[in-house]
């Protein structure tokens, strides 16, 4: 399976790094100018520290990369954290970066799109955005860990988000509220 992960300014790298580790599949990562921010003011890495978790990167500015055209398959593109500046872009069909690109080949190809947006609250405009996106098949997978699972740490309340997104792809069955009286 390949994977393509866009990370993107908006807080949240912790999710993003936790989803590298995690993720069993091949993995193709584009990072924005303000994903490396983010990635040095709340993890203090780069993104070079990602790359043993992933099969190649990208530059987002690359619009020739393979990732930014429709004749090469993934499985899904999945922008965490995803700014709202990021969805905006991707709600009006620009394509500027690797990330808005490939995002609109996910969506035209039909792959799976997840974008995870880490903003709150929500402007009406940005709602409409989602409401847009998802109309157009995107999966919008705001980073709200579930809680039923009663995480006693950071990190159970991180794996337990990052487990939902395994789920949500197809790698992972993530265990459901009460699902043991399913069986």
């Amino acid at each position: 399976m390949r994977i393509v992960l866009g990370i993107t300014g908006s807080s949240g790298a912790v999710y993003a790094a936790e989803f590298l580790k995690q993720c069993d599949a091949d993995k193709y990562l584009v990072v924005s100018k303000w994903g490396k921010v983010l990635l040095k003011e709340e993890l203090g890495i780069s993104e070079k520290d990602l790359l043993p978790s992933v099969k190649r990167q990208f530059s987002d500015e690359d619009l020739t990369a393979p990732l930014a055209s429709g004749s090469n398959h993934f499985d899904a593109c999945v922008i965490l954290p995803c700014s709202t500046s990021t969805l905006g872009k991707i709600a009006s069909g620009i394509g500027d970066t690797l990330i808005t690109r490939t995002a609109q080949v996910a969506l035209k190809e039909r792959y799976k799109l997840i974008l995870c947006i880490r903003e709150t609250p929500l402007s009406t405009i940005t709602v409409e955005q989602c409401a847009a996106l998802s109309r157009a098949g995107a999966i919008i997978m705001p980073i709200s860990p579930p809680l039923y699972f009663v995480p006693k740490t950071v990190d159970e309340y991180i794996n337990a988000f990052v487990d939902k997104l395994l789920g949500i792809i197809g790698l992972r069955s993530s265990k459901g509220w009460r699902s043991e009286e399913l069986e």
